[in-house]
C-alpha cells in the first residue's frame, strides 16, 4: 500500500484486531494493574448506528485507549437496552415477533461498533431482552417488594394515548410522550411503583461525591427535580368532614393570610367534599380539566379557572371561615393535593382572588404597593403585619414562632417536602419484563418463587401485540392463569410490564459477571471494578436513567450487595449532531448518514473529525466541518509513518534537539488535554507535530534522523485515539509488532520541556513589526527595553510611545 487508503487499512486491521482481542479485561487477581471501568451508554437497537452513536462512542473511545495506553486494567464493555416499544411497534407492522427485529438490528448495530473499531471487550456483551438478563430485573424487583420498595396503587397517571401505556412524571415533556411526542392526558389506574421517595434525602446529600466529577448543570437539573423544600405541615378542618386535610406550605409565617383554600380539581379529596348543589359544575370542570398537562395546568400564562366547592375550611390559627374552591393550578400529586391560598403574597393565588373576588390580605410588609391595587404580589421579604403573634417579626423568626405555636396547639409541625415522585413502572405493552407478582384472591399479591425465575414472555406476534389500553398480555390466558405459590389455589399473573428505565439502571454491574447464575451480578467482581471511573452518554438523561441509576445502587448498597452509593464517578456529556443549525431530520431533508460518510472519507477521516469539531458538550453542526480534511490531514500522517528511514530502537537523543523539544511539549500538553476532555485542542497538538515532523524530513535533518522516529512514533500512538487504523499501519511501517493500542503512553522528558528561547512578537499600532528570542524567564521591564531598541520597530516610532503592553514574554504591544 503506497497510497493512503482508508477501506483497505480497515479490512486489514479489523480482522487482526478480531484475532488479538486487545481490549479483553482480565479477571487475573495476580494482574498488579490499576483497574479502570470506563462505560458508554448502552444503546438501543432501534437501527443501524447513526451520526450520535459515532460521536458520543468516538469520545468514550478516546478516554477507554488512552487509559489502555496507560497500562490500566481496562473494563469497556458493550451490551443493548434491547426492551421496548420501538420493536413492538415494528412487530404489530411486520406481523411478526418483537425479538426477530431486535436481534437482528443488534446484529447490525455490532458489525458497524466493529467497523468503527471501539475498544470493547466483546466477552461481556450483554442484551436486557435476554431471559438470562431480564430473570435478575425480577429478582430485584421481588427484593424491592420484600422491603416496602415495590407497591401497588390506584390514581391518577400519565397516559399517552397514542402508545397506549402510562408513563412515569420524568417521561412527561412539556406535556407530550417523550418517545413518540403524543400530548399525554390523565387517567386513573392502578399501577406499580418503586419508593424513590424514601431515597430522596440521600439522593441529595450524596451528590457532594460527585462534585468536580459530572457537569454542574446535571446536578443542578437533578435537585431540582428531587426539588426539596422546607416547611410546615398544617392542619386544616372543612366544615362537615371529621378528618383534618393537612396542606403542605413553605411560608406558615403567612397563614393569617390565607383567605381561601384550593383543592386539586382531580384530587379524591374535592370528590368527597363537594356539596350537592355545586356537583353538576364541579364533574363539568373535573372533565375539562383533565384535557390538560401537567405543564399546561401550571403555566403561569393560562387564565386561572375554578369552581366554588361549597364548603369552608377553618383556619388554624384565627379560626377565620375561607372558602374552599377546587381548581386546576393545584396539582393532585404535589405535597397533599391542596393549598392554602395567600392572595398578596403568591402570584397563582392573586390571579385566581382577583378574577373571582375574593379577599386580598397583606401579612408582609414590604414597602410595596398593595398588591389589591397593583395586580403584582409582593415578595416574602418583609416584616409580619396583621398576623396576631407575629407582627413585627421578620421571615425567618416568624417561621419558627409559628411552627411553635401549631406543633403546641397539635396543629401543625416541620417538615420537609420533596417535588420527586414514586417512579411509577408499570407498561401496558408487551415487549420488557414482565412483573413476576401473582394475584390470590385469598392472599393477595404474592411473588414468583425464585426457583420459578425467569417468568418468561408468552409468544404473542402481530396484532396480538396491538395496544388495547391494557397490556396484551392479558389476553395470553394460558400465560395469564396459574396456581398461587401461597395457597395452591386459582390466580392471575400480573399483566403489566416494567419500564425498561429498570433494565438501565443496573446493566452496568451485570457486566463485571455478565454468565453469572447465582444472582444479578458477582458481588466479589463488583467490588473490584465498582465504581463506573468514566460514564459516556448524553445530557437528555440527566434525570431518568441517572437518577433512576443512582437509586438502585443506594438499594442494593443497603441490601449488601454493593459497597459504593453512587455508580459512576465522572460523567462526560457529548453534545448533538446537528446539521444546518437543526436537529438531523428526514422532514428538513438535511439528515446526514454515518455509514455513507464513513464510506466516502474512511473510519478514522469520521472519528477525527468527531473530536476535532469542538469541546464535547457542544454540538456538532455537520455543515461546518470537513471529513475531506480530516482525510487529507490522516494521508499527511501516514506519510510520515512511510518516509522514516531509521531502524528500531535507535537512541533517540542523538536526534535533532528542537524536532525533540517540540515531540516532547506534544506529549506534555495532550496528556493534560485528554484528562481535562479537551480532546479537540489535544487532535490541534497531533497535526501540529505532524506538520514539525513532515518540515524536519523534507527540509531539516531528514528521514534518518532519531528525532524524526520519535516524533513518528508519539504520533502513531497518540493517533491512536482519535484514528486506530492509521495508527496501527503507522506503527507497523514504523517497524513494529503487536497493536499500538498497547504500545504504552510516551513519557515526556522535563529537561525538554524547558525552552532555552521563546519567540516574542512585537506589535506598533497593531501590526507586527520585529520578532525577538528572548528567554521565557524576561522580565517585563527587560523586555519593553528591548522591544523599544529594535531598530526595526524605532522606524515606526516618532518620539516617545503613548502606551507600551507587555505580555512577557510573549507579546510587546506598541501604541505610538
Amino acid at each position: 500500500m503506497s497510497e493512503y487508503d482508508p477501506q483497505a487499512l480497515q479490512a486489514k486491521w479489523q480482522q487482526r484486531w478480531e484475532e488479538m482481542e486487545p481490549f479483553r479485561a482480565s479477571e487475573d487477581p495476580a494482574d498488579p494493574r490499576e483497574r479502570r471501568y470506563m462505560l458508554d451508554m448502552f444503546p438501543y437497537p432501534s437501527g443501524d448506528l447513526h451520526m450520535g452513536h459515532g460521536e458520543a462512542f468516538g469520545l468514550g473511545d478516546v478516554v477507554a485507549r488512552y487509559w489502555f495506553q496507560r497500562g490500566y486494567n481496562v473494563l469497556h464493555p458493550i451490551g443493548w437496552d434491547s426492551f421496548g416499544l420501538p420493536a413492538e411497534n415494528a412487530a404489530i407492522k411486520r406481523n411478526a415477533h418483537p425479538a426477530e427485529w431486535t436481534y437482528a438490528n443488534i446484529e447490525t448495530q455490532a458489525a458497524s461498533f466493529r467497523r468503527y473499531a471501539v475498544s470493547f471487550d466483546w466477552s461481556r456483551r450483554l442484551h436486557t431482552s435476554d431471559p438470562e438478563y431480564y430473570k435478575w430485573n425480577q429478582w430485584l424487583f421481588i427484593r424491592f417488594f420484600e422491603r416496602g420498595l415495590a407497591y401497588r396503587k390506584g390514581g391518577l397517571v400519565n397516559w399517552c394515548p397514542n402508545d397506549q401505556t402510562v408513563l412515569a412524571n420524568e417521561q412527561v415533556i412539556a406535556g407530550h410522550c417523550e418517545r413518540c411526542g403524543a400530548e399525554v392526558i390523565r387517567r386513573e389506574l392502578t399501577q406499580w411503583y418503586f419508593k424513590i421517595t424514601d431515597y430522596a434525602q440521600r439522593l441529595l446529600d450524596d451528590m457532594e461525591q460527585l462534585e468536580g466529577g459530572w457537569p454542574e448543570r446535571v446536578l443542578t437539573m437533578q435537585r431540582n427535580w428531587i426539588g426539596r423544600s422546607e416547611g410546615a405541615d398544617v392542619q386544616f378542618y372543612i366544615e362537615g368532614r371529621e378528618e383534618p386535610v393537612t396542606v403542605f406550605t413553605t411560608r406558615p409565617d403567612t397563614l393569617f393570610g390565607a383567605t381561601f383554600f384550593v383543592v386539586a380539581v382531580d384530587a379524591p379529596l374535592a370528590d368527597e367534599i363537594c356539596a350537592p348543589e355545586r356537583r353538576e359544575s364541579f364533574e363539568a370542570y373535573r372533565s375539562a380539566v383533565a384535557k390538560l398537562s401537567d405543564i399546561e395546568r401550571l403555566s403561569t400564562e393560562k387564565e386561572k379557572t375554578g369552581v366554588f366547592l361549597g364548603r369552608y375550611a377553618i383556619n388554624p390559627v384565627n379560626g377565620e371561615r375561607i372558602p374552599v374552591w377546587a381548581a386546576d393550578y393545584v396539582l393532585s400529586d404535589y405535597g397533599h393535593g391542596a393549598i392554602m391560598a395567600v392572595p398578596a403574597h403568591d402570584q397563582r393565588d392573586l390571579d385566581f382572588a382577583r378574577k373571582f373576588g375574593l379577599p386580598v390580605r397583606v401579612v408582609v410588609e414590604t414597602g410595596l404597593p398593595d398588591p389589591a391595587e397593583s395586580g403584582v404580589a409582593t415578595p416574602g421579604e418583609g416584616v409580619l403585619v396583621n398576623s396576631g403573634p407575629l407582627d413585627g417579626l421578620p421571615k425567618a423568626e416568624a417561621i419558627r414562632r409559628i411552627i411553635d405555636i401549631l406543633e403546641a396547639d397539635g396543629k401543625g409541625r416541620a417538615t420537609v417536602n420533596f417535588r420527586l415522585r414514586d417512579w411509577l413502572l408499570s407498561r401496558q405493552r408487551f415487549w420488557g419484563t414482565p412483573i413476576p407478582i401473582i394475584h390470590c384472591g385469598d392472599c393477595g399479591e404474592v411473588p414468583v418463587p425464585d426457583e420459578q425465575l425467569p417468568v418468561t414472555l408468552p409468544d404473542l406476534r402481530g396484532e396480538a401485540l396491538a395496544p388495547k389500553g391494557v397490556s396484551p398480555l392479558a389476553a395470553a390466558t394460558d400465560w395469564v392463569d396459574v396456581e398461587c405459590p401461597k395457597c395452591g389455589g386459582r390466580a392471575k399473573r400480573d399483566t403489566d410490564t416494567m419500564d425498561t428505565f429498570v433494565d438501565s439502571s443496573w446493566y452496568f454491574l451485570r457486566y463485571c459477571s455478565p454468565g453469572y447464575e447465582d444472582g444479578p451480578f458477582d458481588v466479589e467482581q463488583v467490588r473490584k471494578w465498582g465504581p463506573i471511573d468514566q460514564y459516556v452518554g448524553g445530557v437528555e438523561h440527566a434525570v431518568l436513567h441517572l437518577l433512576y441509576s443512582r437509586f438502585f445502587t443506594k438499594v442494593l448498597h443497603d441490601m449488601g450487595m454493593l459497597d459504593f452509593t453512587e455508580p459512576f464517578v465522572r460523567l462526560l456529556n457529548q453534545g448533538q449532531v446537528i446539521n444546518q443549525g437543526k436537529a438531523m431530520s428526514k422532514s428538513l431533508g438535511n439528515g446526514v448518514d454515518l455509514g455513507e460518510q464513513i464510506d466516502a472519507y474512511g473510519v478514522d477521516a469520521v472519528r477525527l473529525t468527531m473530536v476535532f469539531a469542538g469541546p464535547p458538550e457542544d454540538d456538532i453542526d455537520w455543515a461546518d466541518v470537513s471529513p475531506a480534511a480530516s482525510q487529507k490531514f490522516l494521508a499527511r500522517a501516514f506519510r510520515v509513518f512511510t518516509d522514516v528511514a531509521s531502524e528500531p530502537g535507535v537512541p533517540y537523543d542523538q536526534g535533532d534537539l528542537e524536532l525533540r523539544r517540540v515531540t516532547h511539549r506534544t506529549v506534555d500538553e495532550v496528556t493534560k488535554l485528554i484528562e481535562s476532555y479537551r480532546f479537540n485542542v489535544a487532535v490541534a497538538r497531533m497535526m501540529e507535530l505532524t506538520t514539525a515532523a513532515r518540515k524536519a524530513i523534507d527540509s531539516g535533518p531528514g528521514p534518518a534522523d532519531p528525532a524524526v522516529r520519535e516524533a513518528a512514533e508519539v504520533l502513531a500512538i497518540m493517533l491512536s485515539l482519535v484514528a486506530p487504523y492509521t495508527a496501527e499501519e503507522g506503527w507497523e511501517r514504523l517497524g513494529h509488532t503487536g497493536t499500538v493500542a498497547l504500545a504504552g503512553w510516551p513519557q515526556a522528558d522535563p529537561v525538554l520541556l524547558v525552552q532555552e528561547s521563546v519567540t516574542c512578537v512585537v506589535q506598533v499600532a497593531g501590526k507586527v513589526r520585529d520578532r525577538l528570542e528572548v528567554s521565557p524567564d524576561i522580565s517585563e521591564e527587560e523586555l519593553r527595553a528591548l522591544a523599544l531598541a529594535s531598530e526595526k520597530v524605532q522606524g515606526y516610532l516618532s518620539g516617545e510611545p503613548r502606551k507600551v503592553i507587555v505580555r512577557a514574554p510573549k507579546l510587546v504591544n506598541i501604541v505610538p
